[in-house]
């Protein structure tokens, strides 16, 4: 059997062109109204060049949330999956995520925009791209039973993911609109050095005796 055509390599520079474009346009407007006509005004190609590659829109969307996940998933698997207590690698791993977003604003903007069409059916388009994370999670966890963190069955992951995710996502879609005609920039050097620190601050503290913390609520 013939294998198939291998892409050219200007074939995948446009392809990247694309997938480039329509991440940041869909991140701006959401998917509803992002026209493949404005990713191909961005990319500087006819409309009829982007179904060469993807289907229709549904199609390239999909493969926008695919490479951004991807991407986080490359940097942060390593991460986790180092030898060494779950104390060290956590906030190795929020630091990770922290620069990664940094880098890569369009994954909190599509993370604030998807979670919040929750009238789409079948539910947000993100779920797939995210099963990867969890199955992660499960294998440190799995891999890490005689760990004091995972012994402790107060320290619920749920809470520490949502916490650290949440921060970073609203920090960097949502405050700039928070604070229109202040100049405020989270992506700074500055402010985002600010926000991994506090964000670290926080996960090292939730990290931090989980037992004697949560057996008494009003401790500090």
């Amino acid at each position: 059997m013939p294998q198939a055509a291998q892409p050219s390599p200007r074939g995948e520079r446009t392809r990247g062109s694309i997938l480039e474009a329509a991440e940041a346009l869909f991140a701006e407007r959401g998917f509803a109204e992002t026209r493949l006509e404005d990713v191909a005004e961005a990319v500087g190609i006819r409309r009829a060049s982007i179904v060469y590659y993807f289907r229709d829109k549904r199609e390239l969307y999909d493969a926008v949330l695919a490479d951004v996940f991807a991407g986080l998933r490359e940097r942060i698997e390593p991460v986790l999956l180092a030898p060494g207590p779950l104390a060290r690698r956590i906030p190795a791993a929020v630091g990770v995520w922290v620069d990664y977003v940094g880098e890569r604003p369009s994954l909190a903007r599509l993370l604030l925009r998807e979670v919040a069409d929750t009238a789409r059916e079948g539910g947000p388009a993100l779920l797939d791209h995210i099963q990867p994370f969890f199955h992660l999670a499960a294998r440190v966890l799995d891999e890490s039973r005689d760990d004091p963190l995972r012994a402790d069955p107060r320290l619920d992951p749920v809470h520490v993911a949502s916490t650290v995710a949440g921060s970073t996502v609203f920090f960097v879609a949502a405050m700039p609109a928070l604070l229109p005609g202040r100049g405020f920039d989270p992506l700074g050097e500055a402010q985002l050095a600010a926000h991994r620190a506090e964000v670290l601050a926080i996960t090292r503290r939730m990290l931090a005796r989980p037992s004697a913390r949560l057996a008494d609520p009003g401790s500090p």
